[in-house]
């Protein structure tokens, strides 16, 4: 099997490449001019997407092709005292030459929306505001012009005092959005609520793929074992990428493989928690059990230390495969479990 390693939003070994730099609403309304604050924001968007191109120069030439994308490019973008402003008239040429590159160097790039996207909520207000957060970063994909096989990564949300109420409202409300802002999800298990075999459910009855956390399912397991997730779960979850590869046309593993998120836990006090870097002997453990499904896989890195991280990972895996621990280094971000 095939991995390749990616990392999420910042690089730590770029200076000055925040894609993230944003200005709170309160700042906004104290400015006299209306118009030139918002000429202003979108300065600041122009310096964030200037800074994504930098971060996907850098992946290129660190041989990384998977890329999660700051949330953050446009500062008060689903602000509702400016939902009169469309910033995309004057970003979409930054835009597309973001995703020119990406499709140029065929980079797997995504979103992950922040925890406010819920469509398991019981209130209206909360449902309204995850529809146009979620509408929003499918607008910049769309700016981009990156089709559906680039994905925005959501969780399915709280329980609220009835998980299976929750769960059925969740597949009702997210089952209701608009096709081409369904077609862009993935669902992935959470750390505290919806576990994976409970997620996988739910990605199975509204036709997306799902992204398996292994760091969640260590913190919230929901009575799975190692040997049942990836004997049971886990191929499950390869066939939900593989009905999404037969729905947008692709014949081969290896132009959308499945997808896993992985970090270690920050502390014994806080296993909830993301460490600066991810121990890549648990991380090797589950590669070499989840490898007879599939040949390819992507893993994104959710470690504290960004693309620091994943260096680090590939250097002591370097270390691994001299040891004769079945894992081939192939490049500065991609290696072979060797089964």
């Amino acid at each position: 099997m095939i991995v390749r390693f990616g990392f999420v939003a910042m690089s730590l070994t770029l200076e000055n490449a925040s894609p993230s730099r944003t200005m709170t609403y309160k700042s906004f309304a104290k400015l006299n001019d209306r118009e030139a604050g918002i000429r202003k924001l979108e300065r600041l968007a122009e310096e964030n997407l200037a800074n994504t191109l930098r971060i996907l120069r850098h992946c290129r030439a660190s041989d990384v092709q998977m890329y999660r994308f700051s949330s953050k490019l446009i500062p008060l973008a689903t602000h509702g005292a400016l939902a009169d402003w469309n910033p995309f008239e004057a970003l979409t040429p930054s835009f597309r030459e973001l995703g020119d590159f990406v499709k140029r160097n065929r980079m797997r790039v995504s979103f992950h929306p922040d925890h406010f996207c819920v469509f398991s909520t019981p209130r209206e207000e909360v449902l309204a505001g995850s529809i146009i957060d979620l509408d929003s970063h499918v607008r910049m994909l769309e700016a981009m012009e990156l089709d559906e096989a680039t994905k925005c990564n959501i969780h399915m949300g709280g329980a609220y005092g009835d998980k299976e109420t929750s769960r059925e409202r969740f597949v009702r409300q997210f089952g209701a959005l608009e096709p081409r802002c369904l077609h862009r999800v993935t669902l992935e298990n959470d750390d505290k609520t919806f576990n994976v075999a409970e997620t996988l459910a739910a990605a199975e009855q509204v036709g997306v793929p799902m992204v398996l956390d292994i760091h969640h399912h260590a913190v919230n397991p929901g009575g799975i074992s190692e040997d049942e997730l990836c004997g049971e779960q886990w191929p499950r979850i390869v066939q939900t990428w593989q009905r999404e590869r037969e729905r947008l046309g692709m014949s081969s593993v290896q132009e959308l493989p499945p997808k896993i998120h992985a970090s270690s836990p920050k502390s014994v006090t806080d296993p909830r928690g993301h460490a600066d870097f991810v121990e890549p002997l648990p991380l090797l453990r589950f590669l070499r059990q989840a490898a007879p499904a599939t040949e390819y896989l992507d893993c994104m890195l959710e470690a504290k230390s960004k693309d620091e991280a994943l260096f680090k990972l590939m250097d002591e895996l370097g270390k691994l495969e001299k040891q004769g621990k079945g894992v081939r280094v192939i490049d500065g971000a991609s290696i072979e479990i060797v089964i």
